[in-house]
């Protein structure tokens, strides 16, 4: 009887240690696993901040400069010539400047260089802002350079960051965009009439948007702890540089894509609401349009990235974006002013869509970030090149035919080779990565 009352209590000392030792070890690694996870959700939550601070900055300082185009022209008198030119700067500037963004990349990290370039973008705001009759055009130049290295290296951070989300997170990031554009266009206007109409409102109007861009750089701070590795993503045996990318006939066919694309975006958002104040609307209806046309650019543009990350290729995406385009295009340059407000919806949804298409093909036509990056170097580039001369046509074509018929038709035109390229664009194929250098030959002897 002793010996059974014993060993319970024997058996009860033995084993207390182990098992007070295990809910204590147990209660470390729950502890751990929660703390690890909340971390997670923070970095990530923190990315997804700072991309759409940095893309809401990316449109809103050029969208608000058409609507007072006229404005410009009184108070700084500035001729017809020098608004077409500087309605082509911006765009002329992304093609200039995107080919430097992979090296930089590669040289101080992607978040680096966009956190600069932020910096960049809020002083050349100010610049232009500060002797609008001088650095107009230099203030100009330094924004529109530091948009076109977030317009390259946005969709690649997005591909090496989170792969998994890549078509989410492009859509928000096009979403931002979109939203930036709808109020430069929407404000432009009552933010000159509200500050009196004169030197002070062109001062205010052209470098309000420096605050935001400043705020972005803030909420950047967080991801310039990232950075990629020496060599990380680095091509095996042969660089993948932005010029390579010019071997490869999928490249060429995003490239014009995305070149005509914007051709036919920039070429409406310079023009459109000078058009339709030559229709007989007023200066602040104009700017609506213009608003509602980035409004349906916004909606497309979030949705379609989306649908194109499911699909198993994009080619149908590609033709509704433009059916939607050239329907909206013909609509609100032909059709009656009541129905100016469907068709410059349907516009701007053409539009969005095609933006999203453009900016995910850079991404799924790729293979890896690197190449994605360079890929979107090359696409830009060149492709911004293509649309920088659009503004200037459709300003050139006005000026000589006194109207809107000939360069309307002109754009069309666009839109039916953008529908080739798209559908080209939007197979199921990614560039080639690179092979191993070819081996010497040893001489003989």
């Amino acid at each position: 009887m002793r010996a059974g009352r014993v060993q319970p209590a024997s058996l009860n000392r033995v084993r207390a240690p182990v098992e007070l030792s295990l809910p204590a070890g147990n209660v470390s690694r729950v502890r751990q696993i929660p703390t690890r996870r909340r971390l997670r959700v923070a970095a990530a939550g923190l990315l997804i901040a700072g991309i759409v601070a940095l893309a809401v900055n990316l449109r809103a300082a050029i969208t608000s400069l058409p609507p007072i185009f006229p404005e410009l022209h009184g108070v700084l008198h500035i001729s017809t010539g020098t608004e077409a030119a500087l309605a082509s700067v911006p765009v002329l500037c992304f093609g200039l400047f995107s080919g430097v963004a992979a090296p930089l990349s590669r040289a101080f990290g992607e978040e680096r260089v966009l956190g600069s370039a932020l910096v960049v973008l809020a002083a050349g705001l100010l610049l232009r802002s500060a002797a609008p009759a001088l650095l107009l055009f230099p203030g100009t130049i330094a924004a529109s350079g530091a948009i076109a290295l977030m317009n390259v290296l946005l969709p690649s951070l997005v591909k090496r960051r989170r792969p998994e989300r890549a078509g989410l997170l492009i859509g928000l990031y096009l979403l931002a965009l979109s939203a930036g554009a709808i109020l430069g266009s929407l404000i432009a206007v009552p933010v000159f009439t509200a500050a009196g109409g004169a030197g002070l409102a062109i001062r205010l109007t052209l470098g309000m948007w420096a605050v935001p861009a400043l705020l972005a750089a803030v909420v950047w701070v967080p991801q310039l702890r990232y950075r990629k590795l020496p060599g990380a993503g680095a091509a095996t045996g042969r660089q993948r540089g932005a010029l390579a990318m010019g071997r490869h006939a999928l490249a060429w066919q995003v490239t014009t894509f995305m070149g005509l694309q914007s051709l036919s975006y920039y070429s409406a958002l310079s023009w459109f609401p000078t058009l339709f104040r030559d229709r007989g609307v007023s200066a602040v209806h104009a700017g609506d349009l213009l608003a509602l046309m980035n409004l349906g650019d916004a909606v497309t543009a979030m949705l379609v990235p989306v649908l194109a990350h499911r699909a198993r290729d994009q080619r149908v995406l590609a033709v509704v974006s433009m059916l939607a385009t050239a329907a909206g295009m013909a609509g609100s340059a032909f059709g009656p002013l009541a129905t100016a407000v469907p068709f410059i919806f349907l516009l701007g949804l053409g539009q969005g869509a095609s933006l999203g298409l453009g900016i995910f093909y850079t991404m799924a036509r790729a293979p890896d970030p690197a190449t994605s990056a360079s890929l979107s170097a090359f696409a830009q580039g060149i492709g911004y090149l293509i649309a920088s001369t659009g503004p200037l046509l459709v300003g050139f074509l006005h000026a000589a035919t006194g109207g809107w018929t000939v360069p309307i038709w002109v754009l069309l035109a666009v839109v039916f080779l953008q529908l080739i390229t798209g559908w080209l664009a939007g197979r199921a194929l990614t560039v080639p990565l690179p092979g191993p250098p070819p081996a010497r030959a040893l001489a003989p002897g």
